[in-house]
């Protein structure tokens, strides 16, 4: 059952204090780092802007000695040197690494999440639009979550250090400081929430602009963009996209700038500059309560309050808000838990048993009609069983079941008269081998391409190599890098000789079940004739479950299951099928009549 948005929803606080749990259990110096850099850097120039030329300008006026406020000047020299220091030190030498560090293990603990994510999880859009938005900005969230805690603890220490100041120069002047400043906090907090509101609207249209990147650097479009004259269509959508993204800009910019002006120039100019300036005039000039020093101090440190404040009460909270959203997208993420759970029983990866599929119907989640409906079959020991049938039969859905890939809406599936839902997961999982139809080719060797791990017997790379029909010349044997994600000398293939590849993996698997999801699209004729023969010998002592739409191959088949929407309509081998003079034999003769035109 899907849950509701108000069940997941945390609040600010808690998604902050959960994402520097996880920065924390990372990099524990890096956070520590963080905090006590912006300090560091910080810290010393308000209190060198507001004690140090006061100091200095009490000693000039008062006249001190000249040797005070030499040593005094070399005093604030040397502590603004050491803070810069200090910081640049830290950055060089520690903060890059550990942000590395950083990155690199929130990601880790991303990556191991969608591994283990329910292949279901893909169906639901909204669910996994979020997945992929909390793996690509992971990193931006952590980059900015640690300098937002980091600002706000600096500003938290900054506002009481420099507090405490002025308190001891003259309570009312922090208490004119304060008012000037919390009088528009109200102010602040609309500016803040109307520049939230055109974060969302324009990331919503850069989102748009986006695609038109994608379609222009990606490979997978550059052949339809070339040849059939894509370019000015897209490039009026794109010029489209971007006068959309200056329209909802200037919707905002106009209403925002006035009011920010409003609010930094009433409080600059009536609270500091009027109000504060003719107190700590009169309390300086006529009064003679304060030192030319105070007045200095007073102002610059009223500055820095204001800044402070406005700062903890409206940007950092709006900051925060913004970024909690995208943790919450990391959180549910992460906290998800699968479906597909483990039995108790350990499968042993042995002989093949006989799978007894029972009553079975499977519904995709959202979807009102079943994909399988009440569908039982058995497949004995070593039979080869090919599932044909229209698109959205059901075929890649059963197989999917097979492999636990989804569990059963009803129904049950068993091999060798134990439910697969009673056995781990992954000791089920290794007694199949599946080819896919949209299978993939990893920017790895060719040895671990076929292997699917890094530690792989040559050997035997080889031989499923030359069972599959590969035989393309490889510089480097089965260690010759395949693509050029990592390796600008990577081989590139044709899309016949990586599905040779994915076959292969099913040759080099040591195990009694195979299950290939159109092994033969990408072949050519005479491929497909000796992929068949390979199959047949290679795999005599093997289960075989494979789907195909070229007719020609299901002929080798024990056994045929024809299926239509959701259901077995036809069963038996192709000999007792065309007899039978049924779908199969419709579907059959359909394509035999179109290679005899073709011929």
């Amino acid at each position: 059952m899907k849950k509701s948005k108000d069940s997941t929803k945390h609040s600010m606080l808690s998604n902050i204090l959960y994402m520097m749990r996880i920065m924390f259990r990372i990099s524990p110096s890096l956070v520590i780092g963080e905090i006590a850099q912006i300090l560091l850097s910080s810290l010393p120039g308000k209190l060198v802007s507001v004690v140090g030329l006061k100091y200095i300008i009490d000693e000039v006026t008062n006249g001190g000695d000249t040797k005070n406020v030499i040593i005094g000047i070399a005093v604030i020299l040397f502590i603004l040197v050491f803070s810069e220091i200090g910081t640049s030190l830290f950055f060089e030498l520690f903060a890059h690494r550990e942000r590395e560090k950083l990155d690199l293990g929130f990601n880790s603990m991303l990556y191991k999440k969608a591994a283990q994510l329910d292949l279901s999880k893909y169906d639901d859009p909204s669910y996994y639009s979020d997945f992929i938005l909390a793996v690509e900005m992971s990193a931006d969230s952590i980059k900015y979550i640690l300098s937002n805690v980091k600002y706000y603890v600096n500003e938290i220490v900054s506002f009481i250090t420099i507090s405490a100041v002025l308190l001891t120069i003259d309570p009312v002047c922090l208490l004119i400081v304060l008012i000037s400043v919390v009088i528009f906090i109200p102010v602040g907090r609309y500016t803040g929430n109307l520049m939230l509101k055109r974060r969302e609207a324009v990331t919503e249209k850069h989102r748009k602009g986006d695609y038109f990147a994608r379609l222009f650097y990606l490979r997978d479009y550059a052949g339809e963009i070339r040849t059939g004259g894509l370019f000015p269509l897209l490039d009026r959508r794109f010029k489209e996209s971007a006068d959309d993204i200056v329209c909802t800009q200037n919707k905002f910019v106009k209403k925002i700038d006035k009011i920010f002006f409003v609010q930094e120039s009433v409080i600059q100019v009536i609270g500091f500059m009027v109000v504060l300036t003719l107190y700590i005039g009169y309390k300086t000039i006529v009064t003679g309560e304060l030192t030319a020093g105070d007045f200095v101090a007073t102002f610059n440190g009223a500055v820095q309050i204001g800044s402070g404040v406005l700062y903890l009460t409206v940007y950092g909270v709006r900051q925060f808000t913004e970024r909690s959203g995208m943790i919450e997208k990391c959180r549910v993420f992460l906290s998800e838990e699968s479906k597909v759970n483990d039995g108790k029983i350990e499968a042993q990866c042995s002989e093949p048993e006989t799978i007894t599929v029972e009553n079975l119907s499977f519904s995709y989640s959202g979807s009102e009609d079943d994909a399988l409906r009440d569908i039982s079959f058995e497949i004995r020991p070593c039979e080869k069983i090919a599932l044909v049938g229209y698109n959205g039969a059901g075929k890649t859905t059963l197989t999917n079941l097979l492999l636990r890939l989804y569990d059963v809406s009803d129904g049950a599936i068993k091999i060798g008269g134990t439910d697969i839902r009673d056995v781990t997961v992954d000791s089920h999982r290794a007694r199949f081998s599946a080819v896919f139809q949209d299978f993939q080719i990893f920017g790895a060797t060719v040895g671990e391409n076929v292997a699917l791990e890094k530690d792989f017997d040559e050997q035997r790379v080889l031989d499923a190599l030359r069972k599959a029909g590969f035989d393309k010349e490889l510089p480097n044997g089965v260690h010759t890098v395949l693509l050029r994600e990592f390796d600008d000398e990577g081989l590139m293939l044709s899309g016949g000789e990586q599905q040779k590849i994915a076959i292969a993996r099913a040759f080099y698997k040591n195990c009694p079940y195979i299950i290939l999801d159109e092994p033969s699209a990408n072949l050519d004729p005479v491929s497909e004739y000796e992929l068949n023969k390979a199959i047949s010998h290679e795999c005599a002592d093997k289960t075989v479950v494979f789907i195909s739409h070229r007719l020609s191959t299901t002929r080798h088949a024990d056994r045929i299951l024809m299926l239509e929407n959701g259901r077995i309509i036809e069963t038996g081998s192709h000999d007792e099928l065309m007899k039978k003079d049924g779908k199969y034999a419709y579907m059959f003769r359909l394509q035999a009549e179109k290679y005899a035109e073709n011929t």
